[in-house]
């Protein structure tokens, strides 16, 4: 089946067949004509399966049909798109813009760690289409520079992941603001019951997608383990560069220094590389990623900020230098290669400390990853595990432990103004991270985190966006921050501006 058969307009025809594409993909093939159906929807869709497409195209068909605007009259959003990483924003504002080429529609983006004002500029100039992260999309509302009130369609993009960085609350502020009359969608990857619990909430009698089995990794990755002591493993990865000669290799690393050391290291060793994760500048991460996108960068070292952030077509080799302590970050690591139908290659570095995360990712795939030795890299059997530490960035160290906390809660302080989990800026209204560098103990699964409220004019520091709330790392556990505990960074410098 084509694209002609799905009821899309000839200039969306003709721009996706300028883009390449030819043959719609599973999620596509569905959930095109629900959404052109006009009803709300719910799809789970891996990571890689063209679920972009599977709502931009759609969405543009719908606006494009009703009337234009009348001359000198200010055009209203009247579509909305929130993700959860400014990568990802960027990257489906691409899509509105590159598939709707042709339609007199305009479409922005918007998210944090760059100015404000030239977003201000382009609402008020009139657009359809609004791409935003939450955090900077509460900045404009709190700022009244956006206006919502004739919004249709709203569509939140990657849910599950933006549960797990904490926005539920800010999700549940801009609902709150909209008109009630609207259609749905919701994508991601998992359902889990947080998503159903969102789901039920959000979405009214909704159309059903689910292309993908809850977890699955994607059937044409080759996946591939070697087992090497922990400080071989830049040697071992610099060895399988050089020798395969391989280029636009995306490293994955635990930590954001991690990130940056290995990155230095490869640099040294005569490889291109560069980091990407939460601290670096936006300016920085965007130049990163154009480098890597062109391939005149070899290796992109990232955090799992970026594990749903890339979308490179054909990326052929995923490495994760070190294994993730949540098991499903693995699925979705991995599945930036292998994207809708091409084939790739995940490699990982696994040491003698990473066993039991290991049999955590094989009980979650339910099968277990082929194993090979590197000649030369033997790993020293009787090295004995050490315990997965993992230093925070504002002072709260991590602790060993069982089970899989997701942080401790935040204490209250009793300032007025907006609320956030993370510390206020020059606001007032106390530091607000309370036990937060606490990771919840031992063994017991602690509670979300309570919002910490931060005095001044509602403008506490947001986390950034691709963060993820701030907690300990647990040896095998669930940790959810890619840093310890205690007070965050602030994404932008200025008082009273929040990161996103």
């Amino acid at each position: 089946m084509s694209f002609d058969s799905l009821g899309l307009s000839e200039p969306l025809l003709r721009a996706v067949n300028e883009l390449g594409y030819t043959i719609p993909t599973p999620i596509q093939l569905q959930a095109i004509p629900a959404v052109l159906n006009g009803g709300d929807l719910l799809a789970g869709a891996q990571t890689g399966t063209g679920k972009t497409a599977g709502f931009t195209l759609p969405i543009l068909q719908r606006l494009s049909e009703a009337p234009a605007p009348l001359a000198g009259a200010k055009r209203p959003v009247r579509a909305l798109i929130l993700t959860p990483t400014r990568e990802l924003a960027a990257q489906v504002e691409e899509s509105v813009r590159g598939y709707g080429k042709y339609l007199k529609l305009k479409s922005t983006v918007m998210f944090g760690g760059v100015g404000i004002n030239p977003q201000i500029d382009a609402l008020r100039r009139g657009v359809d289409i609004v791409v935003a992260t939450p955090g900077r999309l509460l900045d404009h509302m709190q700022q009244k520079t956006i206006d919502l009130s004739k919004l249709e369609i709203l569509v939140l993009d990657e849910a599950d992941r933006m549960l797990d960085m904490g926005f539920i609350h800010d999700i549940k502020r801009v609902l709150a603001k909209l008109p009630p009359k609207r259609q749905n969608l919701l994508f991601s990857a998992t359902f889990s019951e947080e998503i159903k619990t969102l789901a039920d909430s959000l979405l009214d009698r909704p159309a059903l997608i689910e292309v993908a089995r809850r977890n699955s990794t994607v059937e044409a990755i080759a996946q591939k383990i070697h087992p090497v002591d922990r400080d071989k493993k830049r040697e071992l990865l610099t060895h399988l560069i050089q020798k395969n000669n391989w280029f636009q290799v995306l490293v994955f690393t635990r930590t954001k220094h991690g990130a940056n050391r290995l990155a230095e290291q490869l640099a040294k060793d005569g490889i291109s590389a560069l980091a990407i994760h939460g601290n670096k500048s936006q300016s920085a991460r965007t130049r990163a990623l154009a480098e890597f996108k062109d391939n005149t960068l070899q290796v992109l070292v990232a955090t799992d900020i970026a594990a749903r952030g890339i979308d490179i077509d054909q990326l052929p080799h995923v490495v994760n230098f070190d294994l993730p302590n949540v098991p499903e970050d693995y699925v979705h690591r991995i599945g930036r290669t292998g994207r809708a139908g091409a084939t790739g290659e995940a490699l990982s570095l696994v040491c003698v400390d990473e066993h039991q995360l290991l049999k955590d990712i094989e009980r979650l795939i339910k099968r277990p990853i082929p194993q090979e030795v590197i000649a030369g890299f033997e790993p020293d059997l009787t090295q004995k595990p050490e315990p997965i530490l993992r230093r925070g960035q504002g002072g709260g160290g991590a602790r060993q432990g069982q089970g899989s906390p997701r942080q401790g809660a935040p204490k209250q302080s009793n300032g007025g103004g907006r609320s956030s989990a993370k510390p206020a800026g020059n606001g007032g209204g106390g530091n607000g991270n309370g036990n937060g560098g606490n990771g919840g103990g031992y063994g017991s699964r602690s509670p979300k985190p309570v919002a910490a409220k931060t005095g001044g004019n509602g403008a506490a520091p947001r986390k950034p966006e691709g963060s993820r709330p701030a907690g300990a790392a647990l040896l095998g556990g669930k940790p959810r921050s890619e840093g310890g505990g205690g007070a965050g960074r602030r994404d932008t410098p200025r008082t009273g501006q929040r990161g996103r």
